[in-house]
């Protein structure tokens, strides 16, 4: 019970002395200390003046004299110890986070809501970098593997690909998984510009979510297949310096890609070399298979990040507490979710693009490193005339499995990816250990106080009134009774 737990309710009056007639009852009452839970409990000189006082409801106990003065000293122990009268309304409502304690509580819970959110920009930079940067070696083999057609091993699995990748590294050196970085990263930024440009001219909005209406969603996709195909000549181009041999042909210059793409929209209708396909041939299937594969990105985006949000949700309502700040959480579904997204596109849409790359090569009289044994050097030649024949031959003469040449790349790549995000958020974690002084989060509840109190004074406990004893540690676990 209430009044068990709070030494403040303790009454003492059992051995009293009868009080002499003429003798001022109000002189006597200041000597008890008043029950916080009811006005009148303690004051049981009352019953023996034979004033009528209201029925207490709280347990109270009898102490004789010898007991009632060890337990004032007890309390009066300490310098900041002992009970304290409140005489006003006032006083009892003064906000809690005047506390010294307490301002250093919710001065801390600031710093670790601040430290968790640049830790979680921090750990979206590692996911971008990551995609764009240390991915590049794995597209490398992934596009090596797909557009030679005359290969004999066709790389379904990781372990298949290793011989090949050590026997690289030894000929041609480390650099040669990075060939191509530049213009990749200037073919991705151009297609992020075209998207802008487009935007603030048609005033088409380039980002979508659930409450986009019908029309502009509409918008958006036609702004997005204007942006792919405009970007498809300079992706060709850079294509062709991903997955050229460095020991068979010239390196490319940094804004080679520009030069090689403009070259490609002037001869329109007509092929620029002998059996390369003309830019009309090209942006149909291009278009269509890469607002194909957009959608569905956003499709299992959205998805993704629903389930995880609402496994977040029924966690939180499970241990019936909800953190202050959850920008780390919706950070952490933004990283999952992308990952899941571009992770099921790829693989679902890995024989489209296999098509795509090599009606996009074919003509370019590119030499690629063979990846059979990772020494020799191969050209490249092939006859399609577009994109259905090219899938007609790759089937007869490879079988349905030569669409998936070089699968195991992207096995490798999305394994890489999965490991470094688990790594940075393992240090992150580390690093909000060390720097945060508490554990997670608690929940700090309002002390209750007895509203049905009608008097002028009433006495509070030593937990609120004594500062000595209220540390970071004990904020959310005492309160008064």
């Amino acid at each position: 019970m209430a009044g068990m737990d709070n030494y403040s309710t303790l009454m003492y009056g059992s051995n009293k002395k009868p009080m002499e007639p003429g003798e001022d009852m109000t002189d006597q009452r200041p000597e008890r200390p008043r029950n916080v839970y009811g006005p009148y409990a303690g004051d049981f000189a009352s019953a023996s003046s034979g004033m009528p006082y209201p029925r207490q409801s709280q347990m109270q106990f009898q102490l004789n004299d010898d007991q009632y003065q060890i337990y004032m000293a007890s309390m009066n122990s300490g310098p900041d110890s002992g009970l304290k009268n409140v005489n006003s309304e006032r006083d009892l409502s003064l906000p809690i986070e005047k506390h010294h304690a307490l301002e250093n509580f919710y001065d801390s819970q600031e710093d670790e809501i601040s430290i968790r959110k640049y830790l979680g920009i921090g750990v979206q930079w590692v996911s971008l970098v990551t995609e764009n940067l240390l991915s590049h070696p794995f597209i490398v083999l992934r596009r090596q593997c797909q557009v030679y057609n005359a290969s004999q091993r066709y790389h379904l699995h990781p372990f298949a690909l290793m011989p090949s990748i050590i026997h690289l590294h030894r000929r041609q050196g480390v650099t040669t998984l990075w060939k191509g970085l530049g213009s990749c990263l200037l073919v991705r930024g151009m297609s992020l510009a075209m998207d802008d440009v487009i935007s603030k001219v048609t005033s088409w909005p380039k980002e979508v979510d659930s409450r986009t209406s019908l029309k502009r969603f509409g918008q958006h996709v036609i702004l997005k297949c204007i942006s792919i195909a405009v970007v498809m000549p300079f992706y060709a181009a850079s294509l062709v310096e991903s997955v050229q041999s460095d020991i068979a042909s010239e390196k490319p210059g940094l804004f080679d890609v520009f030069r090689e793409g403009s070259l490609r929209l002037l001869y329109w209708k007509s092929p620029q070399k002998g059996r390369m396909l003309p830019v009309w041939c090209l942006i149909g299937p291009t278009v269509g298979v890469g607002i194909t594969k957009y959608l569905f990105g956003l499709v299992i985006k959205g998805i993704s990040s629903r389930i995880m949000r609402r496994r977040i949700q029924q966690a939180q309502e499970r241990k019936g507490a909800k953190f202050k700040d959850d920008s780390l959480e919706t950070q952490n579904v933004e990283i999952y979710s992308n990952l899941i997204s571009m992770l099921t596109t790829e693989v679902i849409f890995f024989p489209l693009e296999t098509i795509l790359h090599r009606i996009q090569l074919q003509g370019t009289r590119t030499i690629i490193d063979n990846l059979d044994n990772g020494y020799a050097v191969v050209p490249i030649l092939t006859n399609y005339q577009g994109a259905i024949d090219c899938y007609r031959t790759t089937v007869a003469t490879e079988g349905f499995s030569g669409l998936y040449k070089g699968f195991g790349a992207i096995v490798l790549q999305f394994a890489a990816h999965i490991a470094v995000i688990k790594l940075t958020k393992w240090v992150v974690n580390q690093i909000t250990e060390v720097i945060s002084s508490r554990p997670p989060q608690k929940v700090v509840q309002y002390y209750n106080l007895d509203r049905g109190m009608n008097s002028n004074s009433t006495t509070i406990s030593r937990s609120l009134s004594s500062g000595s004893d209220m540390d970071e540690n004990s904020v959310g676990n005492r309160s008064i009774d």
